[in-house]
């Protein structure tokens, strides 16, 4: 009796494209970009003119024709094809993405979604007012939160840029690192620092940052205050108290948006202390203007090491969902 599905049923598409000249674009040097595809999709492609023919199981040969699809479109743009971006392009296929991905558009460069989880979390801060995302670490939560910020910045939509992230204490004590107050609490804002040099040149943040278009504080900076006309990320979000979560969340003012994001298996906070992330998630589920975006190990957009790394430490801390 046979007991395979159709989805596991072998079988065989056909791509034909347009214009012969970029297909070594598309290929990759030694045709590395269609080599990569067959390894991480189990399928075998045959390209012969402007026609590749993909054989393997249905699911992955349509994923993979799906994922030249947006490749192409991308060199037809006039881009490039790192390996980086043929792993988003079948992120996206996989997940049911097209080549339409959500855009963020910045001065100097265009930043498009590599996850369909990307895709909702971008369209998701280009029209609400607060925005939660939850999951891992490197799944663009923050870089992207902070190119909205910027994009919006540029457009004259917003006057400033907050970006804040609870000091807390994870393994050290703040009174016993060296420095004043500023140097302390330095190392706890650097990757909020990165985030901003990785959209703007770094002599432009630095004069942002004088004048005080961008702001970089600890979230205990926020207190007593009203942030209108701005763009707020509150970063590290797990790390927060119910009462601060609150505290943070109230400041928001007029013509201002927030992001909040966090990943609650990261908890830093003493024991028995309930993470105000996770009280805002269960608090303020179904209230309008709010929008909650879930990230998991599939949405990992570093090198996929990471994404096994991620849900290695998942299925150590649930094990009911080993082979998920």
């Amino acid at each position: 009796m046979n007991t395979a599905s159709p989805a596991d049923d072998a079988t065989s598409v056909h791509i034909q494209f347009e214009d012969n000249s970029l297909l070594p674009i598309l290929f990759g040097a030694h045709d590395k970009h269609l080599v990569r595809i067959e390894q991480q999709l189990g399928v075998s492609m045959v390209g012969r003119g402007n026609h590749v023919s993909i054989a393997g199981p249905a699911d992955a040969a349509n994923t993979a024709r799906t994922a030249l699809r947006s490749l192409y479109e991308q060199v037809k743009d006039g881009e490039t094809v790192s390996e980086s971006d043929v792993d988003a392009a079948m992120r996206m296929a996989r997940g049911g993405g097209t080549a339409e991905r959500a855009l963020i558009q910045l001065r100097r460069k265009r930043v498009t979604a590599r996850s369909p989880a990307q895709t909702r979390y971008i369209q998701a801060m280009q029209k609400s007012d607060m925005v939660f995302a939850l999951g891992p670490a490197g799944t663009g939560k923050t870089y992207l939160a902070v190119c909205a910020a910027v994009e919006m910045f540029s457009a004259g939509k917003i006057d400033r840029i907050i970006l804040s992230r609870p000091a807390v204490e994870a393994g050290e004590r703040l009174g016993f690192l060296p420095g004043d107050m500023q140097e302390k609490i330095d190392p706890y804002l650097r990757p909020l620092f990165d985030a901003l040099n990785g959209t703007l040149p770094a002599e432009q943040v630095a004069r942002r940052l004088a004048s005080g278009d961008f702001e970089v504080a600890p979230l205990a900076f926020m207190r007593g205050r009203t942030l209108s006309n701005a763009f707020v990320i509150l970063d590290e979000a797990q790390n927060t108290t119910p009462t601060q979560m609150k505290m943070f969340l109230t400041r928001l003012g007029e013509n201002s948006r927030m992001v909040i994001t966090g990943d609650l298996s990261q908890v830093d906070l003493p024991p028995g202390i309930r993470p105000g992330l996770r009280d805002a998630v269960e608090t303020l589920s179904g209230v309008p203007g709010i929008e909650f975006v879930h990230f998991s190990a599939d949405d990992v957009v570093r090198p996929p090491l990471v994404a096994r790394i991620v849900r290695a430490y998942d299925a150590a801390e649930n094990p009911e969902n080993e082979g998920r």
